[in-house]
């Protein structure tokens, strides 16, 4: 039996990463049939809950000596997915890969994304531990430009999302009714998150008024009631302070932070047109058929667009540019869902290339490993 230890930013923080997760455990259950899966979560109670692994270890609950013998029982050690390696945070996330390359146990990356990465010592550390890898595989061409550019000798192959493959559970009409969403209008889903790098040339008073624009506008325009769908529990203090700026907020509904993401998925065969900031709620909707418009984005979200032959958007969109998007978009709705059902099968089936990938580095075992 391969055990195969898989680390990132998992343990019900984000429902982008726990959908990496599910994805990525049903990949290499597909890819290795006889495995063991360890997951290094957060929240390991979590995990074990909602993900069909074997083991579950806390690795910032435990000092090194603690972890060191987690990480030598494996036979593969996987780094991602999701956009894990950018400043800040890009060492702790390595620490479980580079204690398993002291180790002499093989990693290698699932997937994942990079950047921004603007301090040396977060460079430095990224690219040292890339160069460690038996192989590396990230889900988009920013990211294999970004560890080229600082120094990464590695072959880095674009693959794609891994929650690309990850299918739907129904979300009933009951349950919109239990979440107070009414029927009989055409249902708009609405993404947001914190200002942050999403929309570095707005003010937080420009930024949410240009959402709540947007919000009033669909109400208006097109005679639909907005959802607003919380990707991680911070969305939910976003969407009401983006309400709170809606003159017709009435016709605006928050659904609560307690569905996975497949029910989200679900959510998605629901609406009429999603508008996100989100990644993974735009994955959502391009795996569901969904016609989607992003507000402003960071470039993971860009290179997404493009692989879908969608141009992106620059990230200073003013409210009346994007209206104008929004109203083209509405009147073209067919076109977008033809050009998805066109172009997303060929993502999925490059992002079935990331389990296979990493299963030849199992017993690659460096024996010259302190």
């Amino acid at each position: 039996m391969a055990v195969i230890g898989i680390s990132g930013s998992y343990g019900g923080l984000n429902l982008g990463d726990e959908a990496i997760l599910t994805s990525a455990v049903e990949q290499l259950r597909a890819t290795v049939p006889d495995v063991e899966i360890v997951v290094f979560s957060r929240d390991a109670d979590h995990t074990r809950r909602h993900h069909a692994v074997d083991r579950v270890v806390n690795p910032r609950d435990a000092v090194r000596d603690e972890i060191t013998p987690e990480v030598e029982r494996l036979d593969l050690l996987l780094l991602g997915g999701g956009g894990i390696l950018y400043d800040a945070e890009a060492q702790t996330y390595l620490r479980e890969a580079v204690i398993a390359q002291q180790k002499g146990v093989p990693t290698h990356t699932f997937a994942i994304g990079v950047g921004p990465l603007k301090g040396q010592m977060e460079r430095n550390a990224v690219r040292d531990g890339m160069n460690r890898m038996a192989g590396i595989t990230v889900r988009e061409a920013s990211a294999k430009r970004l560890l080229e550019e600082i120094g990464v000798e590695v072959p880095v192959v674009v693959t794609a999302d891994p929650a690309l493959l990850l299918t739907p559970e129904p979300f009933t009409d009951a349950m919109l009714a239990e979440a107070g969403v009414p029927r009989g209008r055409p249902l708009v889903g609405m993404s947001v998150r914190e200002q942050g790098v999403a929309a570095p040339d707005l003010s937080e008073a420009a930024y949410h008024q240009l959402l709540a624009e947007a919000a009033d506008y669909i109400v208006e325009r097109y005679d639909a009631t907005v959802v607003f769908v919380p990707m991680e529990r911070a969305d939910v203090r976003e969407s009401h302070r983006v309400m709170g700026h809606m003159v017709r907020a009435e016709q605006a509904h928050l659904l609560p932070y307690a569905y996975t993401p497949r029910q989200v998925m679900g959510l998605m065969q629901h609406l009429d047109l999603a508008v996100g900031m989100r990644l993974h709620f735009m994955i959502f909707a391009a795996v569901a058929g969904t016609p989607f418009i992003s507000l402003p984005y960071a470039s993971k979200v860009a290179d997404f667009l493009t692989s879908l032959g969608i141009r992106p958007r620059p990230l200073s969109t003013t409210a009346g540019t994007f209206l104008a998007d929004l109203d083209r978009l509405w009147d073209h709705r067919t076109e977008q869902v033809a050009l998805l059902r066109e172009r997303v099968p060929g993502l999925q089936e490059r992002a079935r290339c990331t389990a296979a990938l990493a299963a030849r580095a199992i017993g690659t075992r460096d024996a010259r490993a302190a």
